[in-house]
Protein backbone atom coordinates (compact mmCIF):
# COMPACT_ATOMS: atom_id res chain seq x y z
CA UNK A 1 0.00 0.00 0.00
CA UNK A 2 1.25 3.44 -0.85
CA UNK A 3 2.97 5.50 2.22
CA UNK A 4 0.34 8.34 1.58
CA UNK A 5 -2.55 6.40 1.36
CA UNK A 6 -1.35 4.19 4.26
CA UNK A 7 -0.89 7.50 6.66
CA UNK A 8 -4.62 8.91 5.33
CA UNK A 9 -6.19 5.62 6.49
CA UNK A 10 -4.17 5.88 9.94
CA UNK A 11 -5.87 9.44 10.10
CA UNK A 12 -9.27 8.76 9.17
CA UNK A 13 -9.17 6.19 11.70
CA UNK A 14 -8.82 9.00 15.05
CA UNK A 15 -12.27 10.10 15.70
CA UNK A 16 -11.23 14.18 15.72
CA UNK A 17 -14.34 16.06 15.87
CA UNK A 18 -14.29 19.60 16.57
CA UNK A 19 -12.21 20.43 19.01
CA UNK A 20 -10.81 16.93 19.54
CA UNK A 21 -7.20 16.32 17.73
CA UNK A 22 -7.85 12.72 18.26
CA UNK A 23 -4.24 12.07 18.43
CA UNK A 24 -3.42 13.14 14.98
CA UNK A 25 -0.69 15.48 15.41
CA UNK A 26 0.87 13.32 17.59
CA UNK A 27 0.53 10.86 14.69
CA UNK A 28 2.19 13.58 12.32
CA UNK A 29 4.58 14.83 14.77
CA UNK A 30 6.55 11.02 15.61
CA UNK A 31 7.22 10.93 11.37
CA UNK A 32 8.36 14.84 11.78
CA UNK A 33 11.21 14.26 14.76
CA UNK A 34 13.25 11.73 12.67
CA UNK A 35 13.57 14.39 9.84
CA UNK A 36 14.96 16.90 12.20
CA UNK A 37 11.47 18.83 13.25
CA UNK A 38 11.26 20.52 15.92
CA UNK A 39 7.51 20.26 17.75
CA UNK A 40 5.83 23.04 19.81
CA UNK A 41 2.13 22.32 21.01
CA UNK A 42 -0.21 25.22 21.79
CA UNK A 43 -3.04 24.32 23.87
CA UNK A 44 -6.06 27.23 24.14
CA UNK A 45 -9.10 27.59 24.68
CA UNK A 46 -11.30 26.90 27.70
CA UNK A 47 -11.87 23.29 29.67
CA UNK A 48 -14.63 22.19 27.69
CA UNK A 49 -13.11 23.31 24.35
CA UNK A 50 -9.55 22.58 24.47
CA UNK A 51 -7.96 22.83 21.05
CA UNK A 52 -4.91 21.39 20.24
CA UNK A 53 -2.25 23.15 17.63
CA UNK A 54 1.06 22.17 16.23
CA UNK A 55 3.85 24.03 14.60
CA UNK A 56 6.68 21.97 13.37
CA UNK A 57 9.52 23.34 11.93
CA UNK A 58 12.60 22.33 10.29
CA UNK A 59 15.63 24.70 9.86
CA UNK A 60 18.06 24.72 6.84
CA UNK A 61 21.37 24.96 7.74
CA UNK A 62 21.39 27.76 4.70
CA UNK A 63 21.32 31.34 6.02
CA UNK A 64 19.30 33.01 3.64
CA UNK A 65 16.76 30.22 2.80
CA UNK A 66 13.09 31.47 3.02
CA UNK A 67 10.14 29.46 5.20
CA UNK A 68 7.61 27.51 3.39
CA UNK A 69 4.28 26.33 5.77
CA UNK A 70 1.93 23.82 4.98
CA UNK A 71 -1.44 23.89 7.05
CA UNK A 72 -4.22 22.49 7.65
CA UNK A 73 -6.59 21.07 10.39
CA UNK A 74 -6.90 17.44 11.94
CA UNK A 75 -10.14 18.23 13.24
CA UNK A 76 -13.85 17.56 11.49
CA UNK A 77 -17.11 17.94 11.07
CA UNK A 78 -19.63 15.67 13.16
CA UNK A 79 -20.36 13.12 11.57
CA UNK A 80 -24.43 13.56 11.08
CA UNK A 81 -26.68 9.77 11.64
CA UNK A 82 -24.54 6.96 11.74
CA UNK A 83 -27.32 4.96 9.85
CA UNK A 84 -26.81 6.61 6.95
CA UNK A 85 -23.35 5.91 6.15
CA UNK A 86 -22.65 2.92 4.31
CA UNK A 87 -20.13 1.94 6.47
CA UNK A 88 -18.62 3.62 9.92
CA UNK A 89 -17.51 6.99 9.30
CA UNK A 90 -14.00 6.48 11.14
CA UNK A 91 -13.33 2.91 10.14
CA UNK A 92 -11.58 3.93 6.37
CA UNK A 93 -13.23 1.78 3.69
CA UNK A 94 -12.39 1.47 0.16
CA UNK A 95 -15.25 1.31 -2.98
CA UNK A 96 -14.77 1.60 -6.45
CA UNK A 97 -11.26 3.23 -6.29
CA UNK A 98 -12.39 5.72 -3.60
CA UNK A 99 -11.14 5.92 -0.18
CA UNK A 100 -14.42 6.32 2.24
CA UNK A 101 -14.46 7.93 5.91
CA UNK A 102 -15.09 11.25 7.36
CA UNK A 103 -12.20 13.86 6.68
CA UNK A 104 -10.91 12.01 4.00
CA UNK A 105 -11.48 14.91 1.83
CA UNK A 106 -11.53 17.52 4.51
CA UNK A 107 -8.82 17.39 5.03
CA UNK A 108 -6.19 13.98 6.43
CA UNK A 109 -5.72 13.11 2.63
CA UNK A 110 -3.90 16.21 2.23
CA UNK A 111 -2.29 16.20 5.46
CA UNK A 112 -0.63 12.53 4.94
CA UNK A 113 0.15 13.92 1.71
CA UNK A 114 2.18 16.88 2.98
CA UNK A 115 3.94 14.76 5.43
CA UNK A 116 5.20 11.85 2.90
CA UNK A 117 6.00 14.57 0.24
CA UNK A 118 8.31 16.32 3.16
CA UNK A 119 9.70 13.07 3.58
CA UNK A 120 10.62 12.22 0.04
CA UNK A 121 11.93 15.60 -0.88
CA UNK A 122 14.42 15.54 2.31
CA UNK A 123 15.73 11.92 0.96
CA UNK A 124 16.33 13.48 -1.97
CA UNK A 125 17.43 16.91 -0.82
CA UNK A 126 18.76 16.58 2.36
CA UNK A 127 20.15 19.89 2.67
CA UNK A 128 17.22 22.37 0.99
CA UNK A 129 17.35 26.03 1.00
CA UNK A 130 14.53 25.86 2.21
CA UNK A 131 12.87 26.27 6.26
CA UNK A 132 9.86 23.44 5.88
CA UNK A 133 7.24 24.22 8.42
CA UNK A 134 3.78 22.56 9.38
CA UNK A 135 1.08 24.26 10.84
CA UNK A 136 -1.92 21.93 12.18
CA UNK A 137 -5.22 23.06 14.36
CA UNK A 138 -7.97 21.48 15.74
CA UNK A 139 -10.43 24.27 15.66
CA UNK A 140 -10.86 25.17 11.86
CA UNK A 141 -14.46 23.64 11.69
CA UNK A 142 -15.19 25.07 14.55
CA UNK A 143 -15.42 28.86 16.22
CA UNK A 144 -11.72 28.94 15.06
CA UNK A 145 -10.69 31.41 17.60
CA UNK A 146 -8.56 29.10 19.51
CA UNK A 147 -7.30 27.42 16.76
CA UNK A 148 -4.80 28.91 13.43
CA UNK A 149 -5.50 32.46 14.61
CA UNK A 150 -3.46 31.84 18.16
CA UNK A 151 -0.39 30.45 16.22
CA UNK A 152 -0.14 32.97 13.82
CA UNK A 153 -0.13 35.44 16.80
CA UNK A 154 2.53 33.76 18.62
CA UNK A 155 4.73 33.86 15.28
CA UNK A 156 4.47 37.17 14.79
CA UNK A 157 5.26 38.25 18.26
CA UNK A 158 8.27 36.42 18.34
CA UNK A 159 9.13 37.41 14.57
CA UNK A 160 8.61 34.07 13.02
CA UNK A 161 9.01 35.19 9.37
CA UNK A 162 6.71 32.83 6.88
CA UNK A 163 7.67 33.65 3.36
CA UNK A 164 4.84 30.80 1.38
CA UNK A 165 1.99 28.88 2.81
CA UNK A 166 -0.26 26.34 0.97
CA UNK A 167 -3.43 25.06 3.01
CA UNK A 168 -4.60 21.91 2.20
CA UNK A 169 -8.09 23.01 1.92
CA UNK A 170 -10.11 20.71 -1.00
CA UNK A 171 -10.41 23.10 -3.50
CA UNK A 172 -10.47 20.93 -6.89
CA UNK A 173 -13.88 21.04 -8.48
CA UNK A 174 -13.46 17.84 -11.18
CA UNK A 175 -10.07 16.85 -11.14
CA UNK A 176 -7.69 17.33 -8.51
CA UNK A 177 -5.62 20.42 -8.79
CA UNK A 178 -8.03 21.94 -11.60
CA UNK A 179 -8.10 25.07 -9.27
CA UNK A 180 -6.52 26.85 -6.62
CA UNK A 181 -7.20 29.79 -4.51
CA UNK A 182 -4.98 32.36 -4.48
CA UNK A 183 -7.66 34.37 -2.36
CA UNK A 184 -10.99 34.67 -0.42
CA UNK A 185 -13.35 37.22 -0.03
CA UNK A 186 -13.70 38.31 3.81
CA UNK A 187 -16.88 37.71 6.20
CA UNK A 188 -18.86 40.31 8.53
CA UNK A 189 -22.04 39.27 10.08
CA UNK A 190 -24.14 42.29 11.79
CA UNK A 191 -27.16 41.91 13.90
CA UNK A 192 -29.35 44.13 13.45
CA UNK A 193 -32.39 45.30 16.05
CA UNK A 194 -34.77 47.98 14.84
CA UNK A 195 -36.70 49.17 17.94
CA UNK A 196 -40.34 50.19 17.73
CA UNK A 197 -43.46 50.13 20.60
CA UNK A 198 -45.53 47.49 20.94
CA UNK A 199 -49.00 47.22 20.44
CA UNK A 200 -52.62 45.94 19.59
CA UNK A 201 -52.95 45.57 16.22
CA UNK A 202 -56.31 47.52 16.10
CA UNK A 203 -54.79 50.49 17.72
CA UNK A 204 -51.83 51.13 15.41
CA UNK A 205 -51.78 54.99 16.53
CA UNK A 206 -50.28 53.37 20.14
CA UNK A 207 -47.79 51.75 18.52
CA UNK A 208 -44.62 51.62 16.12
CA UNK A 209 -44.26 48.90 13.67
CA UNK A 210 -40.46 48.56 13.43
CA UNK A 211 -40.79 46.11 10.24
CA UNK A 212 -42.81 48.85 8.38
CA UNK A 213 -39.87 51.32 9.50
CA UNK A 214 -37.40 49.08 8.62
CA UNK A 215 -39.05 48.52 4.61
CA UNK A 216 -37.55 51.82 3.11
CA UNK A 217 -34.39 51.06 4.47
CA UNK A 218 -34.63 47.32 3.44
CA UNK A 219 -36.08 48.26 0.03
CA UNK A 220 -32.54 50.84 -0.31
CA UNK A 221 -30.05 48.21 0.87
CA UNK A 222 -31.40 45.43 -1.34
CA UNK A 223 -31.05 47.87 -4.10
CA UNK A 224 -27.76 48.28 -3.89
CA UNK A 225 -26.46 45.38 -3.46
CA UNK A 226 -28.68 44.50 -6.37
CA UNK A 227 -26.78 47.21 -8.58
CA UNK A 228 -23.57 45.90 -7.28
CA UNK A 229 -23.20 49.12 -5.78
CA UNK A 230 -21.00 48.06 -2.64
CA UNK A 231 -18.31 48.05 -5.14
CA UNK A 232 -17.29 46.60 -8.09
CA UNK A 233 -15.01 43.84 -7.44
CA UNK A 234 -11.52 43.19 -9.58
CA UNK A 235 -9.81 40.97 -11.90
CA UNK A 236 -9.75 38.33 -9.03
CA UNK A 237 -13.18 38.69 -7.12
CA UNK A 238 -16.73 39.07 -7.67
CA UNK A 239 -18.50 42.32 -6.22
CA UNK A 240 -19.26 42.21 -2.81
CA UNK A 241 -22.63 40.92 -1.80
CA UNK A 242 -24.75 41.34 1.19
CA UNK A 243 -27.49 38.84 2.16
CA UNK A 244 -29.94 38.86 4.66
CA UNK A 245 -29.75 35.49 6.44
CA UNK A 246 -32.34 35.58 9.58
CA UNK A 247 -35.41 37.93 10.03
CA UNK A 248 -37.51 37.88 13.25
CA UNK A 249 -40.41 39.78 15.01
CA UNK A 250 -43.14 39.43 16.42
CA UNK A 251 -44.80 37.43 19.18
CA UNK A 252 -46.39 35.02 17.32
CA UNK A 253 -49.48 36.13 17.95
CA UNK A 254 -51.60 37.79 15.48
CA UNK A 255 -53.08 40.73 16.85
CA UNK A 256 -49.65 42.18 18.25
CA UNK A 257 -48.04 44.92 16.91
CA UNK A 258 -43.96 43.51 17.60
CA UNK A 259 -41.91 46.04 19.46
CA UNK A 260 -38.79 45.03 17.75
CA UNK A 261 -37.42 43.33 14.99
CA UNK A 262 -34.28 41.44 14.24
CA UNK A 263 -32.13 41.32 11.54
CA UNK A 264 -29.20 38.93 10.72
CA UNK A 265 -27.28 40.10 7.82
CA UNK A 266 -23.70 39.11 5.89
CA UNK A 267 -21.44 40.42 3.86
CA UNK A 268 -18.29 38.70 1.65
CA UNK A 269 -16.26 41.43 0.74
CA UNK A 270 -13.38 41.71 -1.65
CA UNK A 271 -10.19 43.99 -1.26
CA UNK A 272 -12.00 46.44 -2.73
CA UNK A 273 -14.03 47.43 0.11
CA UNK A 274 -12.89 47.75 3.63
CA UNK A 275 -14.83 46.32 6.86
CA UNK A 276 -14.94 50.12 8.04
CA UNK A 277 -16.27 51.62 3.96
CA UNK A 278 -19.26 48.96 4.42
CA UNK A 279 -20.57 49.88 7.98
CA UNK A 280 -20.18 53.14 7.41
CA UNK A 281 -22.62 52.80 4.41
CA UNK A 282 -25.21 50.69 5.88
CA UNK A 283 -25.45 52.80 9.15
CA UNK A 284 -25.96 55.69 6.75
CA UNK A 285 -28.91 54.03 5.43
CA UNK A 286 -30.40 53.45 8.30
CA UNK A 287 -29.61 57.05 9.50
CA UNK A 288 -30.81 58.59 6.50
CA UNK A 289 -34.40 56.74 7.29
CA UNK A 290 -34.52 57.73 10.74
CA UNK A 291 -34.58 54.30 12.59
CA UNK A 292 -33.75 53.94 16.09
CA UNK A 293 -31.79 50.67 16.38
CA UNK A 294 -28.93 49.06 17.50
CA UNK A 295 -26.41 47.47 15.52
CA UNK A 296 -23.35 45.06 16.01
CA UNK A 297 -20.89 43.90 14.09
CA UNK A 298 -18.71 40.76 14.16
CA UNK A 299 -15.74 40.67 11.38
CA UNK A 300 -15.25 36.79 10.66
CA UNK A 301 -12.08 37.18 8.54
CA UNK A 302 -10.74 39.87 6.31
CA UNK A 303 -10.19 39.09 2.09
CA UNK A 304 -6.97 38.09 1.39
CA UNK A 305 -5.12 38.10 -2.19
CA UNK A 306 -1.99 36.41 -3.38
CA UNK A 307 -0.81 38.22 -6.26
CA UNK A 308 0.91 35.43 -9.41
CA UNK A 309 4.41 35.36 -8.20
CA UNK A 310 6.78 32.78 -6.75
CA UNK A 311 4.13 30.64 -4.82
CA UNK A 312 1.58 30.52 -7.25
CA UNK A 313 4.06 29.62 -10.10
CA UNK A 314 5.69 26.79 -8.54
CA UNK A 315 2.07 25.53 -7.55
CA UNK A 316 0.88 25.98 -11.00
CA UNK A 317 3.83 24.40 -12.75
CA UNK A 318 4.01 21.59 -10.46
CA UNK A 319 0.21 20.70 -11.27
CA UNK A 320 0.94 20.74 -14.55
CA UNK A 321 3.95 18.99 -14.44
CA UNK A 322 1.99 16.29 -12.37
CA UNK A 323 -1.59 16.04 -14.54
CA UNK A 324 -1.25 18.24 -17.62
CA UNK A 325 -4.05 21.01 -16.43
CA UNK A 326 -3.48 24.43 -16.61
CA UNK A 327 -4.76 25.36 -12.64
CA UNK A 328 -7.46 28.11 -12.42
CA UNK A 329 -6.38 30.43 -10.18
CA UNK A 330 -9.65 31.34 -8.09
CA UNK A 331 -11.06 33.61 -5.24
CA UNK A 332 -14.24 31.91 -4.84
CA UNK A 333 -15.77 30.01 -2.11
CA UNK A 334 -16.12 30.48 1.62
CA UNK A 335 -13.47 31.44 4.29
CA UNK A 336 -10.66 29.23 5.44
CA UNK A 337 -7.74 29.69 8.24
CA UNK A 338 -5.89 31.02 5.77
CA UNK A 339 -7.72 34.51 6.48
CA UNK A 340 -5.27 34.25 9.71
CA UNK A 341 -1.78 33.05 7.85
CA UNK A 342 -2.16 35.49 5.46
CA UNK A 343 -2.25 38.57 8.00
CA UNK A 344 1.72 37.13 8.63
CA UNK A 345 2.51 36.04 5.05
CA UNK A 346 2.38 37.51 1.95
CA UNK A 347 2.49 34.30 -0.65
CA UNK A 348 -1.12 32.05 0.45
CA UNK A 349 -2.04 29.48 -1.68
CA UNK A 350 -4.86 26.50 -0.75
CA UNK A 351 -4.36 23.40 -2.81
CA UNK A 352 -6.17 20.45 -1.94
CA UNK A 353 -8.47 17.42 -3.10
CA UNK A 354 -12.00 17.69 -5.28
CA UNK A 355 -14.05 18.81 -2.42
CA UNK A 356 -17.87 17.61 -4.12
CA UNK A 357 -18.47 15.18 -1.43
CA UNK A 358 -16.80 17.32 1.81
CA UNK A 359 -19.15 17.31 5.06
CA UNK A 360 -21.34 14.50 3.60
CA UNK A 361 -22.62 11.44 4.28
CA UNK A 362 -20.05 8.83 2.92
CA UNK A 363 -17.25 11.45 2.19
CA UNK A 364 -14.78 9.93 -0.08
CA UNK A 365 -11.82 10.58 -2.28
CA UNK A 366 -10.37 9.06 -5.43
CA UNK A 367 -7.34 6.96 -3.80
CA UNK A 368 -5.63 7.78 -7.08
CA UNK A 369 -6.11 11.49 -6.17
CA UNK A 370 -4.31 10.75 -2.81
CA UNK A 371 -0.75 10.03 -4.51
CA UNK A 372 -1.45 12.65 -7.10
CA UNK A 373 -1.65 15.18 -4.41
CA UNK A 374 1.34 13.92 -2.67
CA UNK A 375 3.38 14.30 -5.76
CA UNK A 376 2.28 17.92 -6.63
CA UNK A 377 3.49 18.84 -3.29
CA UNK A 378 6.83 17.12 -3.45
CA UNK A 379 7.12 19.28 -7.03
CA UNK A 380 6.51 22.12 -5.00
CA UNK A 381 8.93 22.07 -2.49
CA UNK A 382 11.48 20.98 -5.12
CA UNK A 383 10.97 24.34 -6.98
CA UNK A 384 10.75 26.33 -4.12
CA UNK A 385 13.96 24.64 -1.94
CA UNK A 386 16.27 22.43 -4.02
CA UNK A 387 19.44 21.12 -2.27
CA UNK A 388 22.21 23.50 -1.57
CA UNK A 389 24.57 21.38 -3.82
CA UNK A 390 21.57 21.32 -6.61
CA UNK A 391 21.60 25.22 -6.85
CA UNK A 392 25.37 25.62 -6.74
CA UNK A 393 25.35 23.27 -9.91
Amino acid sequence: MPRTLLLAEELIALSSVTPEDGGCQTLIGERLVPLGFELETIASGPDDFRVTNLWALRRSAHPAARTLVFAGHTDVVPTGPLEQWTTPPFTPSHRDGKLYGRGACDMKSSLAAFVVAIEEHLAQHPEPQLNIALLLTSDEEGPAVDGTVVVCRRLAERGQKIDYCIVGEPTSVERCGDMIKNGRRGTMSGRLTIKGVQGHIAYPHLARNPVHQFAPALAELVAINAAGGWDQGNRFFQPTSWQISNFHAGTGASNVIPGTAVVDFNFRFSTESTPESLQQRVQGVLDAHGLDYELKWTVGGLPFLTQPGTLVSAVQQAIRDETGIDTEISTSGGTSDARFIAQICEQVVELGPVNASIHKIDEHIAVADIEMLKNIYARTLARLGPNASDAAA
